[in-house]
């Protein structure tokens, strides 16, 4: 069935200002009242005691091959190392000369 694109259309769109008082006072929504400290309860603060918590997935060091990038701390292949610097072991992503 083919759709007429040019006729004027009301997709719920109130013009009549009376009507739309009518529905902002018979449909408004109740006020929530949120407790903070239920709110801040899943959160974890910066510094908080961690000491009993167990990883989830086990941490490796790097490989002979892999290298700590001193900028963004990712690990990378030794062939993403940048040639400038060799006391600064700086990644690719993140050499900016």
């Amino acid at each position: 069935m083919a759709k007429d694109y040019d006729a004027p259309r009301n997709d719920g769109v109130i013009d009549n200002l009376e009507e739309l008082k009518a529905r902002s006072t018979s449909t408004s929504a109740p006020a929530i009242d949120v407790d903070e400290f239920e709110a801040s309860e899943g959160l974890e603060l910066p510094g908080a005691d961690l000491s009993s918590e167990q990883l989830a997935i086990p941490v490796l060091p790097p490989l002979d091959d892999e290298f700590v990038c001193t900028a963004c701390f990712l690990v990378y292949h030794r062939s993403q190392l940048a040639s400038g610097n060799s006391t600064l072991r700086i990644c690719r992503d993140c050499d900016h000369t």
